[in-house]
């Protein structure tokens, strides 16, 4: 019976301890290549991180503002080209991050930068 419940406490305890372990591995903060070449740099502000353009034709403006933690972020993105916002999405798996731009919900594109 003791055993059991030692056994039961452990998994319930590397189930709690888990998720938050892997939360704290991926910032999303830092210099990104984009899918097109550009540099993009993301970094707090406020109470979330910006997306700022650091190359290209567009440097210098704010693409997007994206809040969360761990690896799991949302907020908006801004296609420059097209000057339209998007509810907008990135997870970071070590030095990948999948950004994802969304119109209501179903017509979505997605881009995967990499970390410099």
């Amino acid at each position: 019976m003791k055993r059991t419940l030692m056994l039961a406490a452990a998994f319930s305890l590397a189930a709690i301890v888990g998720p938050m372990a892997a939360q704290a591995a991926e910032p999303i903060e830092g210099n990104w290549k984009t899918e097109s070449g550009e540099t993009a740099a993301i970094g707090k502000c406020g109470d979330g991180f910006c997306i700022t353009l650091k190359t290209g034709k567009f440097s210098g403006r704010q693409i997007g503002k994206l809040s969360g933690a761990g690896s799991e972020y949302t907020g908006e993105i801004t296609d420059p080209e097209a000057d339209k916002t998007y509810s907008g999405s990135g997870s970071v798996s070590g030095n990948s991050l999948k950004m994802k731009g969304c119109v209501l919900k179903i017509l979505c594109k997605s881009q995967t930068w990499t970390r410099l």
